[in-house]
């Protein structure tokens, strides 16, 4: 009889171990199995995340978004294209989590508190319209058209027509970035400022003897791209240092990403991901090194 009890308590506490080994394994984070940037776990976040900020990287912005919100069903994205300078100072505000800026930050926006995240480098294309002769310009023409020292398209070889220049208003990041880079800040003779790079696209697609520039992952076949200094505006040759018009995409945070709300800083997680950066290769975008 003893024996019978001592063989039912056994089994009782073996039965009894079992059931809490098999509870444990479903306690805490649990994988999803699909690899998901947030370290493979379906802890369910919810909640929104804004940004706003740089027209140029609406493209980019657009991909991560959408894929950032199937992986997290509960989380919704805002982003409001608002020129690289109006993002800088609604994240400096507190009215976004995040500011766009399609250049580097300058050094009075860092002695605020913003944080520069580069997450991606683009290529600024110059641009034409299609019927355009002038295939190739040294940056010093490029310069000399900017200040208006270069005013017919003869003067580069091309058609007796006038050069209408095109830019960005003052705001833009890309405008800013390709001032700096050619150092004609304040010094440019624009025929027309607009708000959007794909304002600048279309644009320059329907002047005659237009030149404009935007962000290299928006150039399609609807306008003609120059080289520069016998350069072709690539990601090969912007790697390499041989095509000279290149700026960094930033998601700004007021602070480091690791003081920031779990959302946003899962939302850095993921763009940083295998995922996020096929996403930002896949808009044409380089991965910064």
């Amino acid at each position: 009889m003893r024996k019978g009890i001592k063989k039912l308590l056994t089994v009782a506490l073996t039965a009894t171990l079992g059931l809490a080994a098999l509870a444990g394994c479903g306690t805490g984070t649990s994988s999803n199995g699909d690899g998901s940037a947030n370290g493979g776990t379906t802890k369910e976040l919810s909640g929104k995340i804004q940004l706003a900020g740089s027209t140029s990287m609406e493209k980019m912005c657009g991909a991560l978004m959408e894929a950032f919100m199937e992986e997290y069903p509960n989380v919704t994205v805002t982003t409001e294209y608002t020129g690289s300078g109006a993002g800088i100072e609604s994240v400096t505000s507190g009215a976004v989590d995040i500011g766009n800026a399609s250049r580097a930050l300058s050094d009075k926006e860092k002695s605020a508190g913003i944080e520069e995240n580069i997450v991606a480098i683009d290529g600024i294309a110059m641009i034409t319209d299609k019927n355009n002769k002038v295939t190739n310009v040294t940056k010093q023409q490029l310069t000399d058209i900017y200040t208006g020292k270069i005013t017919n398209w003869k003067d580069l070889g091309g058609s007796d027509e006038a050069i209408v220049v095109i830019g960005r208003e003052a705001a833009s990041g890309t405008r800013g970035a390709f001032e700096e880079l050619l150092e004609v800040k304040n010094k440019c003779a624009y025929a027309q400022e607009l708000d959007s790079t794909g304002a600048v696209l279309a644009k320059v697609a329907a002047t005659p003897g237009a030149i404009g520039y935007v962000s290299l992952d928006v150039v399609d076949k609807t306008v003609a791209a120059l080289k520069l200094d016998g350069v072709d505006a690539t990601e090969d040759n912007i790697k390499a240092g041989k095509y000279t018009l290149s700026r960094p995409f930033v998601m700004a945070t007021k602070g480091s990403v690791s003081s920031q709300s779990e959302l946003v800083q899962t939302w850095f997680n993921f763009v940083k991901s295998d995922a996020g950066k096929k996403v930002i290769k896949g808009v044409g975008l380089i991965l910064p090194e």
